[in-house]
């Protein structure tokens, strides 16, 4: 159970992370052994999880490569399995999602022979609660303005992406310091460099409802995107016409978090950020009037 076919693509390494989720864990895992093309490594790391993750499942996947660290969070875990990956191209999955059967192909199909590729993402179906939902459509993936709209909402899918190996040395690895938002930090970073290539089909299963996750059962994400757009204003390799769309989502998600701390009564942290956005709407401003 959980050995993949002898046809093996030497190219991809895929890495799952895990935390608690051992049921959800095996159901991604057939769907990455099931794939028409099968990555030659597969690389689970177990999040510090006190469900017997990594002592009841190594069996039934004797090919997988186990790897097991304290919790650290996700962003740690991804990163230690990135470390351990051989193959040129790494293909993210997280625990509680799947992927239709020709993901990985279809993704190597699109980059064909371009040697300058770094990077695939596809769409995907959404599952919430044993319903299939439609995804909102401010969650367009296409390449039209994906920078700016990824200040705004995190469009890229960890679980759609593949990305070749040598990014990482561009671009950084997942920030540890950060326990949510770590992705929505990490494309902004990738964006720099270049858009992801879009297949445009809905390879990717995203599982949602259920209880533990972190978008859903953590207070003022924002939080981590301001965080998030104050590092990349000091990026070099931000440029110049791209930092007004920075400050003016700043600014607004400074607001946000302003009105939300104001109203949970917390005078510090509702004047912090209101003097954050004064900042940001004043560097917009300057900007604006320097281009009349």
């Amino acid at each position: 159970m959980g050995s993949p076919p002898t046809s093996k693509n030497p190219l991809v390494s895929v890495v799952l992370t895990t935390f608690n989720r051992k049921k959800f864990l095996t159901r991604a895992l057939y769907s990455v052994f099931e794939q028409s093309l099968v990555p030659e490594q597969v690389i689970v790391v177990d999040d510090g999880s006190t469900d017997n993750t990594s002592r009841d499942l190594p069996s039934s996947f004797p090919s997988v490569h186990w790897l097991e660290q304290e919790n650290r969070g996700v962003a740690s875990a991804r990163n230690l399995g990135i470390r351990h990956a051989r193959g040129r191209w790494v293909a993210l999955l997280d625990s509680d999602d799947e992927w239709e059967s020709t993901k990985i192909e279809s993704q190597l199909n699109r980059f064909g022979d371009k040697c300058d590729a770094i990077a695939s993402h596809t769409n995907e179906k959404w599952i919430r609660s044993g319903n299939q939902v439609m995804p909102p459509k401010y969650l367009d993936k296409s390449s039209a303005n994906l920078f700016e709209r990824s200040l705004r909402h995190c469009l890229i899918s960890a679980s759609s992406i593949i990305l070749h190996h040598r990014i990482f040395q561009e671009v950084g690895y997942f920030d540890e310091s950060f326990p949510v938002c770590e992705d929505y930090d990490f494309w902004l970073r990738l964006l720099q460099r270049a858009d992801p290539m879009l297949v445009d089909e809905e390879l990717v299963i995203k599982h949602g409802g259920h209880p533990d996750q972190l978008s859903t059962s953590t207070w003022g994400l924002d939080r981590y995107r301001v965080k998030s757009m104050e590092k990349l204003l000091l990026n070099p390799n931000l440029t110049q016409t791209r930092k007004p769309a920075v400050w003016e989502e700043l600014a607004t998600k400074c607001e946000i978090l302003e009105k939300g701390f104001a109203k949970r009564k917390k005078v510090r942290e509702a004047r912090e950020y209101a003097l954050k956005k004064e900042r940001a709407l004043s560097l917009l401003g300057k900007v604006k009037e320097s281009a009349q």
